[in-house]
C-alpha cells in the first residue's frame, strides 16, 4: 500500500532524481535508487534511516523486517545486513535519508530532557516505527538544506538536534538512550561487535570476546543473541561471508582465496556457508550478481 507522507514533504521529492541531490550534511545522506532485483550486503552503523520513497527489506540471521514510505529504522549497532530496495507502486524511485547517530550529542539531549523511566533492559538492535508529522515536517527541510549550502554551517546543527529530539520524543526513545549510556548491556554488546570486526578473520572462542568486553561467556551469549539475534561466533561468520562476497564481486579473489582471506581454513566448507546463507553457491551468487548490474 502506497504510504502518503506529509505534503511538503512530498512537494520536495518530486523533484528528486537517481543520483541527483547528494547530502553536503554531516553525518546525514540522501541516497536515491531505481531499485535492485537482488539483495545486496549492507553494513549498518549506529543509525537511523527515514524511508521517504519506495520501500526497503533487510534480512539478519533469522530476522527480517521490511518498512516503507512513512517509516523509519532505528540501527543501536553496527550490523551485516542483507538489503534490497524498491521503487514504489508509481514507479518513482526508492529515496531514503540517513542520519548517523552521535552519541555525544545524543547525550547531550537526553541530559537536558526529562527523565525517562525507561529502564535498562535490552532491545533488539534494530526497530522500525511510523513517522509523525513532526518528523516528517525535520526530513523536508533536511531535504531544502541540502539545495542550500550557504545555509548548513549555521542551519545544520540545529536540524540534526531536532531530529534526535524527535527521535528521542518517539518510540525509539529507549534505545536511544541505550545507545548514549554506559550502564546495561547495550555498550558492551557494541564493545563485542567491534572487538568481532577487528578480529573477524582468525579463531577465537566466546570467552576471548568475553575478555574484552567484560562480560561472561553466559551473559554475553544471552545479551549478544537478544540485541542482534545471533550468537558471537554466529556473527563473526556472517562477517566472514560478506565481506568474502564483497572480494568476490570486487574480483579481488577467486573462491579459494576469498575464503582464505576472511579466516576459512577449508574452501568447501566456506561454499556450504555461503549457499546456507546467501541460497547459492559462490560462483552462482557472482554470475547473478555481474548479470543484475549489467541490466541485461
Amino acid at each position: 500500500m502506497d504510504t502518503h507522507l506529509s505534503s511538503p514533504l512530498e512537494t520536495v521529492l518530486r523533484s528528486i532524481q537517481p543520483g541527483t541531490l547528494k547530502s553536503n550534511i554531516p553525518r546525514i545522506e540522501l541516497h536515491v535508487d531505481q531499485g535492485q532485483e537482488s539483495e545486496n550486503a549492507c553494513q549498518y552503523r549506529a543509525m537511523a534511516c527515514f524511508i521517504l520513497q519506495g520501500s526497503k527489506r533487510v534480512s539478519f540471521g533469522d530476522k527480517v523486517l521490511r518498512y516503507e514510505a512513512g517509516h523509519y529504522l532505528v540501527s543501536a549497532l553496527d550490523l551485516p545486513l542483507m538489503g534490497q530496495v524498491y521503487s514504489d507502486a508509481k514507479q518513482r524511485p526508492y529515496v531514503a535519508l540517513t542520519l548517523v547517530l552521535d552519541p555525544v550529542l545524543l547525550n547531550e539531549l537526553i541530559q537536558s530532557m526529562p527523565v525517562s523511566s525507561d529502564g535498562e533492559s535490552s532491545e533488539f538492535g534494530l526497530s522500525t516505527a511510523p513517522m509523525n508529522r513532526e518528523l516528517e515536517d525535520v526530513l523536508g527541510r533536511a531535504l531544502v538544506l541540502m539545495g542550500r549550502p550557504q545555509d548548513v554551517p549555521i542551519l545544520a546543527p540545529l536540524l540534526e538536534r531536532e531530529l534526535l529530539y524527535r527521535l528521542l520524543s518517539g518510540p525509539h526513545g529507549k534505545l536511544l538512550r541505550q545507545i548514549a549510556s554506559a550502564k546495561g548491556p547495550l555498550p558492551k554488546v557494541r564493545k563485542a561487535i567491534g572487538w568481532i570486526g577487528q578480529n573477524f578473520d582468525r579463531s577465537f572462542k566466546v570467552e576471548d570476546v568475553g575478555v574484552a568486553c567484560g562480560m561472561s561467556r553466559a551473559s554475553l551469549n544471552r545479551s549478544f543473541r537478544e540485541i542482534t539475534g545471533l550468537s558471537p561466533l554466529q556473527y563473526q561468520k556472517q562477517l566472514r561471508l560478506l565481506e568474502a562476497r564483497r572480494l568476490l564481486i570486487g574480483g579481488e579473489h577467486n573462491v579459494s582465496g576469498a575464503a582464505f582471506a576472511v579466516g576459512y581454513e577449508s574452501s568447501s566448507q566456506f561454499s556450504r556457508d555461503y549457499l546456507r546463507h546467501f541460497e547459492a553457491t559462490p560462483s552462482e551468487d557472482l554470475r547473478r550478481t555481474v548479470h543484475a548490474n549489467s541490466g541485461v
